[in-house]
């Protein structure tokens, strides 16, 4: 370690360079399991700075572990193999808008709900909004692919960037894309780095795609006595031609668990709630607002609510947006999912959650993104609990096995991190996964950058406890 250690005090600015056990310990964990402690955290600044920093790292091949505001829920900045965490919360924060191009250019430390805030100035929007927003890093957000409600008609992050300033494992600096729309100009490397998960490059600079802001916006809640029909009524809406900005489904623990947190005035008695946000043209909006009723009640609707104010609006999103925290006082574990399925198909995967949740005595609460299919069932637990624990884990791996079995996905924006390395042969198959491997040791020769990430390693199982 002393080698490459002197290497960069030599070459990096030393305050920058934390090597206490204190300062360590703060980056050994992130918002999932396991702790993984590196041996040093280096907080560059510039891209020259992570330049120097990789280029160090591949002579010694040590690893080094991207990071930015650590809110991944998937261990995607958790340093397994130790080495260093190149910390990129530090870096200063640009957002340069060229309003007259539709497009922003970001450094990766900005949060991303910032970049929104500073696009409405000039009344545009960027899209992605991922429910942590206001704390995690437009950085960490690419190099996940993250998503969010307005996913279901603006697609994920990787559907607004249209190009990257990356370092590379070998210490070059690279761009990739540009600023126009349209660029078909060799490989697509834009959109093989968004998502990478940080194995392929570290993205030092972006270049975001911005859209007008819908001048008017209408929200509408729908109960539903079952909660298999709620997922017929999201189908049947989304083959109607109408495309909300967002659909967002709560089942009744969620419910319950939101009243009791703070009450919002949800239908406690409802076996789900859908809640859809249509944006556009006013009249567009009251026209699809009268469709939506019909469409809604024909598919078996209790009661439709839609608010008449701004605040009667957001009061429902609010609740939506307090799922997460709500569920959090059950239980002390929450194991939280992002499986996706075709939207055809969120019914079965419903009942086979209510399957998994009785096979295995666990408890399972359900919401999510149901537009887009991208469900998050959450897993309340108490990890103290070894047999509990053993119990969560097998249910797990089937949830992942029935997202598969239904067409679906292991992660619609959580990404694989270590959580669901060990499952990628099941859906992508030994030659798909060996294609994927193929590209990365071609990319990174000394599999230096965030090795123990989305490729299953030797043995590796999904562990939720302490073994």
């Amino acid at each position: 370690m002393n080698s490459w250690l002197d290497r960069i005090m030599q070459d990096l600015p030393e305050k920058q360079i934390l090597t206490q056990l204190a300062d360590r310990y703060s980056y050994s964990f992130d918002a999932s399991f396991g702790e993984y402690l590196p041996e040093v955290v280096v907080q560059v600044k510039n891209k020259y700075e992570a330049a120097t920093l990789l280029k160090i790292a591949n002579d010694y091949k040590v690893p080094v572990y991207p990071r930015g505001a650590g809110t991944c829920l998937s261990g995607g900045p958790l340093p397994v193999h130790g080495g260093i965490v190149l910390d990129m919360s530090q870096w200063p924060q640009k957002i340069e808008m060229q309003a007259g191009d539709l497009i922003v250019t970001v450094s990766p430390s900005v949060h991303t709900a910032d970049i929104n805030k500073e696009a409405e100035g000039y009344g545009l929007m960027y899209a992605p909004d991922p429910s942590s927003a206001h704390v995690s890093t437009i950085g960490g957000n690419l190099a996940e692919n993250s998503g969010g409600p307005r996913g279901l008609k603006y697609g994920v992050t990787k559907d607004s960037v249209i190009g990257l300033e990356v370092v590379t494992p070998e210490g070059e600096i690279i761009r990739t894309g540009g600023r126009t729309i349209k660029n078909v100009t060799g490989f697509d490397l834009t959109k093989l780095i968004v998502g990478c998960e940080g194995t392929l490059g570290v993205i030092t600079e972006a270049t975001l795609k911005l859209v007008p802001k819908p001048p008017a916006y209408q929200t509408i809640m729908v109960s539903f006595a079952e909660v298999r029909t709620a997922g017929q009524a999201i189908s049947t809406t989304l083959s109607s031609g109408i495309l909300p900005a967002k659909m967002e489904f709560m089942d009744q623990a969620c419910i319950r668990a939101v009243e009791d947190f703070h009450p919002a005035g949800l239908p406690m008695d409802a076996g789900a709630v859908v809640i859809i946000e249509l944006d556009g043209q006013p009249e567009a909006i009251k026209a699809e607002t009268e469709l939506l009723n019909v469409i809604m009640e024909q598919a078996g609707a209790d009661r439709i609510t839609i608010p008449e104010t701004k605040e009667e609006a957001e009061r429902v999103w609010h609740a939506r947006k307090q799922v997460s925290p709500a569920i959090a006082k059950i239980k002390p574990t929450k194991v939280s999912e992002d499986a996706t399925v075709p939207r055809s198909k969120i019914p079965d995967m419903l009942e086979r959650l209510n399957d998994i949740r009785k096979k295995y005595h666990v408890e399972v609460v359900v919401f999510g993104h149901a537009g887009d299919g991208n469900l998050h069932p959450n897993v309340l637990c108490d990890k103290r609990d070894q047999e509990e624990m053993a119990r969560v884990e097998s249910a797990v791996e089937e949830l992942f096995q029935a997202a598969i079995d239904l067409g679906g996905t292991l992660s619609g924006e959580h990404g694989i991190g270590t959580m669901k390395a060990p499952f990628m042969e099941n859906e992508l198959g030994a030659a798909g996964l060996d294609l994927m491997k193929r590209i990365k040791e071609s990319w990174d020769p000394n599999n230096i950058l965030n090795p123990g990430k989305i490729f299953p390693e030797q043995g590796q199982k999904l562990v939720l406890r302490d073994e």
